[in-house]
């Protein structure tokens, strides 16, 4: 499907005839350097990035983010309400504008769980088209794990072993399993969860998570996910000597800040951290244990995060338990770089 723009300069590719991130590609064959886009619409943000490729990866030259939660009451109702959609148009209209203003030659638009999931949301992608002349691709889950694959691979930690990447996102999450050679992952196994932060916090209710019994309310979501994630599990390998984990989420940037003790969120001090797995799993029991201004009373958590980080820590045990690494690898980096590496790749950019 061809991504583009209204008077934004495009070149149309075809999503689906990406090559996957374990195979090679064509050497460049001129210098000339597009300008390449990437937004990635999830259930609780809208994210863009613009970049242009160099001869050791590309250069970030325009970002931008906005928590909509376009997935707010879609659990309840099985549908994006009206206020949801309205901030996702302005956030997208910012980016739409970027895109314009960097003269963009080739982007690629993906929204993820909480439009796979809505009745209404392919009328809501037509909406963003008409308005702002974006085109969302609705991404399946395959699609998703593969690009944040593709985007963060290269930050796990040297060694031989299996490894595990995943994406705790607004409306699911996405856990894959690599092998790798020569630095190359090749995916040996993927599973799409139906809980990320905005879904599971609304299966408990504010009024229990925040209540006298909200540790039993974080213990139930941590079973729920779990449970969720078990099918997952048989697929693990039984050896499991040098195993890696790898995050690339809100949940675990925010938490990497609350370990680093970071006055406010440096992106620098987050992105390729390797935390051991007992720190995590301290933090996200504070975490679990605090009301809900103690939560937004943390730096890096606020007011904006308060409400789903609990989730978020529920979700990330879950993970922990199921694959007992000894350090958790940060990454703020995922599906947008995912996208960036598989368009510049397919101009011959070797990345």
């Amino acid at each position: 499907m061809a991504q583009g723009v209204a008077s934004a300069p495009v070149l149309h590719h075809h999503a689906a005839q990406d090559r996957p991130p374990d195979q090679s590609f064509p050497q460049r064959r001129e210098p000339h350097r597009h300008t390449y886009g990437a937004i990635d619409l999830g259930t609780n943000n809208c994210r863009l990035l613009i970049a242009r490729p160099n001869d050791s990866g590309f250069t970030v030259i325009d970002a931008f983010s906005r928590i909509v939660r376009l997935g707010e009451g879609l659990t309840r109702t099985g549908e994006l309400s009206q206020e949801a959609m309205d901030r996702a148009v302005g956030a997208l209209s910012v980016c739409a504008d970027k895109l314009r203003r960097r003269n963009v030659s080739l982007v690629r638009s993906v929204a993820t769980e909480a439009c796979r999931r809505a009745k209404n949301g392919e009328a809501f992608a037509e909406r963003v088209r008409d308005e702002t002349g974006i085109v969302l691709d609705i991404i399946e889950p395959a699609e998703e794990a593969r690009l944040a694959v593709l985007g963060c691979h290269k930050l796990l930690e040297p060694g031989d072993g299996p490894a595990l990447i995943f994406d705790i996102g607004g409306g699911s999450t996405e856990l894959v399993l690599i092998d790798q050679d020569d630095g190359v992952p090749r995916i040996r196994a993927w599973w799409s969860a139906p809980w990320g932060v905005v879904s599971l916090t609304e299966s408990e209710g504010k009024e229990q998570l925040e209540g006298p019994d909200r540790l039993k309310a974080y213990m139930r979501m941590r079973e729920r996910a779990r449970r969720a994630f078990a099918n997952f599990t048989a697929m693990l390998p039984e050896e499991r000597e040098g195993i890696r984990l790898l995050g690339t989420s809100g949940t675990v940037t925010t938490l990497a800040s609350v370990h680093l003790a970071l006055p406010s969120y440096d992106r620098r001090a987050v992105d390729g951290l390797h935390v051991p797995i007992e720190a995590m799993q301290k933090i996200s029991g504070m975490i679990a244990g605090m009301d809900y201004e103690e939560r937004s009373g943390l730096p890096c958590i606020g007011n904006e995060r308060a409400d789903l980080v609990v989730a978020g820590c529920a979700i990330l045990e879950a993970i922990m338990e199921i694959w007992p690494a000894k350090n958790l690898g940060i990454a703020d980096r995922g599906i947008r770089e995912g996208i960036l590496r598989s368009l510049m790749a397919r101009d011959g950019w070797q990345l």
